[in-house]
């Protein structure tokens, strides 16, 4: 079995350049974009995004952009 690496939000949002609330609008007008992972029931439980999803996301946008 393969374990997902998962991608702190804010790790993400630095990697991306943007605030979580850019990511947040990201989420929102990108159907595509990889749905958040929230570890817990509590509203401070950590949010953590699928590497391999975010990768893979990144490199369809890098090949739209080209076309």
């Amino acid at each position: 079995m393969e374990i997902p690496d998962l991608i702190p939000k804010y790790a993400l949002c630095k990697a991306m350049g943007v605030t979580p609330n850019g990511l947040r609008k990201i989420i929102e007008r990108d159907p595509d974009f990889p749905r958040p992972i929230k570890l817990g029931d509590k509203k401070q439980s950590p949010v953590f995004f699928d590497g391999g999803e975010w990768r893979n996301w990144h490199e369809a946008k890098k090949a739209g952009r080209a076309a």
